[in-house]
């Protein structure tokens, strides 16, 4: 640990650990090169939990939040990738530990649809430790490893269009603390900011959020802009995912920079959608702390006979989000419309060409 750093992080610490009436603020830079020095490597493990867990106690301001972002950015392999629009997937790190992640499926059927879409997660992560869209496209076959360059590579592909990138790949001092953080159990800012790096970007680059609790989207098109993506849609979504309800009204908020341009209720049934369940829940007889592969497995079962246009949930649900996306990218004008352009692709399979 080198003298500044610590220096530094006592003074952080001194001030954003006093309770909850004596705590203070700290600034952007102060943020950004504390988190830096964390990820670095530079900051023991009681000190960095310390630094987290006492920044959430006081509830994070949105300089802190940017701070800490920029950190991460300024740690994280970045590359710019030559094609017109960019679908930024951030579903939540920790995975899905009720239903299945449809959301693993979209990046394939919007490729077809003329948007080179990247998500990415990682293996296992606190809170819930559950299925990832690392786990599905492992279940795929497919790589999950790819560099930053390689991640690009396929997005530039137009025959592909898509790609999945790990945590591991484009930060890994970032990844390097996700046993730390396991170990704090709760969540931190970093479970908020984490999902708007965007390793990856295009000419314009869209970032695709769920989230659960009504105060988030404007802090989350706050920090998309910091991040320097263009926009952002912010999706009332299964666990917190991009995926919405598949059986009650929704609520989407469309972003510009941080300026709200839309918000929508979305009403499944005016898309032709008309389920009694929400989402696609776990089966009874698999565990998904003891059952990971068989559920991976299970979830590209479902997603291949939906990408070959078998009707049912997973169906619905690729609609019902691409069609968002769709929308939200202003290629297409209403969501109707977009939901006919979706079925098309899924009746046609041409995403299921994609799977590679």
């Amino acid at each position: 640990m080198s003298n500044d750093s610590k220096a530094l992080m006592k003074s952080i610490i001194q001030r954003v650990a006093t309770g909850p009436d004596l705590s203070k603020d700290i600034d952007f830079e102060e943020a950004k090169n504390g988190m830096q020095a964390i990820l670095r490597g530079e900051i023991d493990d009681v000190q960095s939990a310390i630094f987290l867990i006492a920044l959430r106690m006081k509830r994070e301001t949105m300089e802190e939040n940017q701070g800490i972002l920029a950190a991460i950015l300024a740690e994280s392999d970045q590359q710019s990738v030559d094609v017109d629009q960019l679908v930024d997937l951030g579903d939540p790190y920790s995975g899905y530990n009720r239903s299945i992640p449809i959301s693993s499926f979209l990046p394939p059927v919007l490729a077809e649809l003329g948007l080179p879409t990247v998500i990415h997660s990682l293996d296992a992560l606190s809170p819930k430790f559950g299925l990832t869209h690392r786990h599905i496209v492992q279940a795929l076959g497919l790589s999950v490893d790819h560099s930053t360059a390689d991640a690009k590579a396929r997005l530039e592909d137009a025959s592909i269009g898509w790609s999945y990138i790990d945590q591991a790949s484009y930060c890994e001092g970032l990844h390097n603390m996700v046993g730390l953080r396991d170990r704090v159990i709760k969540r931190t800012v970093i479970n908020t900011v984490e999902t708007l790096i965007g390793s990856l970007r295009g000419r314009k680059t869209h970032s695709i959020l769920g989230y659960v609790h009504k105060p988030y989207p404007p802090i989350y098109a706050e920090l998309v802009k910091s991040s320097g993506m263009d926009s952002a849609l912010l999706v009332r979504g299964v666990e917190g995912g991009v995926i919405p309800s598949l059986r009650q009204k929704g609520l989407m908020v469309s972003y510009e920079g941080n300026i709200e341009k839309d918000r929508v209720d979305i009403e499944p049934a005016s898309l032709g959608i008309d389920q009694d369940m929400r989402a696609i829940s776990f089966p009874a007889e698999m565990d998904v702390h003891k059952d990971i592969p068989a559920l991976a497995q299970y979830t590209v079962k479902l997603g291949k006979a939906a990408l070959a246009g078998e009707k049912g949930m997973f169906y619905d649900g690729l609609v019902l989000s691409a069609s968002l996306v769709l929308w939200h990218t202003k290629k297409a004008q209403t969501l109707p419309q977009a939901a006919e352009m979706v079925r098309i692709v899924l009746d046609s399979k041409k995403a299921l060409d994609r799977l590679r």
